[in-house]
């Protein structure tokens, strides 16, 4: 093994913490990469990691070993890509996590798009709601929809997405229009459960966001399911715009309380790191930036 591919080596152990797991992405016995990092050690002369009751602890050294590493890694990289970028088209494998509903409704159709655009392109697509770790996993590229970023958190905007509080004619006629979210508290609710639930709902008033509480009976981690329950004159909703065309066009639900918007949603390309990103993946969210920006057919 060249210096180059044990420093990648050292760097994928370093970040996911155990020899099993590099190995079982790489396809390789854990003693082989036991045996790597151990002979990277012997050549430097210095123990980079050392084995706890859990999972592998950097040392000192290890540890300003791994930020050099990173910026040699990213440095070639960065040349290679450079050099190759304007003639090369895009090909190798993209694993790409994708939110169930808005993946299926408005990514889907563009990542089909895409691979007939870059045939030397694989896509590998995990269609889940469920918050994925994606050094860990392998991912290369997650879409995430949220108002707001964590700490640390590689990302790039790539669209938005507005919330849209919504019930069928027939609730409306039954039980009344709310003209205030104050009084969703007297209504039934239908609460989307997807990381935590919330039993209260936000909007701007005045310019300033309250929140306010509301009670539900149903309740569901898909939005799909929610907005059918309220199409049916089960109860309110809220849910982003994209989930509600179809029902909107049918006639099926209408929008309440649009004087007082929700907090926007932001569309977000997750990178695992803030490496140099492959010239597929760049190319990938470039395809689907331009992509959202289009209206929806």
């Amino acid at each position: 093994m060249d210096r180059l591919e044990a420093m990648h080596l050292f760097v994928r152990v370093a970040e996911l913490g155990s020899f099993s797991a590099v190995a079982l992405q790489l396809g390789l016995a854990r003693s082989v990469v036991t045996r790597q990092i151990a002979a990277l050690e012997a050549h430097l002369g210095v123990k980079l990691m050392v084995r706890s009751t859990r999972r592998l602890a950097l040392t000192s050294a290890g540890t300003a070993y791994l930020e050099k590493c990173r910026v040699i890694l990213n440095l070639v990289e960065s040349a290679e890509t450079d050099v190759a970028e304007e003639r090369l088209t895009p090909r190798g494998n993209i694993r790409i996590s994708l939110p169930l509903s808005f993946g299926l409704k408005r990514l889907a159709p563009l990542l089909l798009d895409f691979s007939q655009r870059y045939p030397e392109v694989g896509l590998e697509m995990d269609y889940s709601d469920r918050r994925v770790k994606l050094i860990e996993e392998g991912i290369d590229l997650s879409i995430r929809i949220t108002r707001r970023l964590d700490p640390g958190d590689v990302a790039r905007k790539i669209g938005s997405s507005r919330m849209q509080v919504i019930a069928s004619p027939d609730y409306l006629a039954r039980h009344g229009r709310p003209r205030h979210p104050s009084e969703l508290a007297h209504h039934e609710c239908l609460g989307y459960t997807a990381g935590g639930g919330s039993l209260a709902w936000q909007f701007l008033v005045a310019g300033q966001l309250e929140s306010f509480v509301v009670h539900s009976r149903i309740n569901a981690n898909n939005g799909d399911v929610l907005t059918e329950a309220a199409a049916q004159g089960l109860g309110i909703t809220c849910q982003p715009d994209f989930i509600g065309e179809s029902y909107f066009a049918s006639g099926r639900i209408e929008a309440i309380l649009e004087d007082f918007p929700q907090p926007e949603l932001g569309i977000y390309a997750m990178l695992p790191s803030n490496r140099h990103v492959p010239h597929r993946v760049r190319v990938l969210m470039d395809f689907l930036a331009a992509g959202l920006a289009e209206p929806a057919i």
